[in-house]
């Protein structure tokens, strides 16, 4: 007599070298974020100051837009004219409706370089949009 002897499975195992792939990937990610944005932040510009400023939590991806007392617009280290951010800020609203930009103005700009900016954004269909201010110093 003939018995089946049935073979034993192995357990199922997790594939963890393709999951370990995907989180370095997404370290080297934030890591690379959090640089540029800290660049973006350095740029030799002063905020104005309010007694309700609060220094809000950063989200990944966001858009700074730093306006010089001049009024030249710099983005990650680029000056770029306004039909060349508007050009790019359509593309970016195009496939991410509701990007957040902050828009950094000095305060010695003059009002109409900000109103300029703010109409650039609209133009480009950006309504997700703050102006960064500093904490009165004591």
């Amino acid at each position: 007599m003939k018995f089946k002897v049935k073979a034993r499975r192995s357990a199922p195992q997790l594939a963890l070298t393709s999951m370990l792939d995907v989180i370095f990937l997404l370290l080297c990610f934030f890591v690379t974020v959090s640089v540029f944005s800290q660049w973006e932040s350095e740029i030799s510009i002063q905020l104005p100051s309010a007694t309700t400023a609060q220094q809000p939590e950063r989200l990944p991806g966001e858009i700074i837009v730093n306006l010089s007392e001049t009024g030249a617009v710099t983005i990650n280290g680029r000056v770029m004219p306004l039909d060349e951010l508007k050009e790019r800020l359509s593309k970016i609203s195009k496939f991410y409706p509701g990007q957040p930009v902050i828009i950094r103005a000095d305060r010695d700009t003059k009002y109409d370089h900000l109103v300029k900016v703010i109409d650039t954004c609209r133009a480009a269909d950006v309504w997700n949009f703050s102006l960064a201010t500093e904490g009165e110093t004591k």
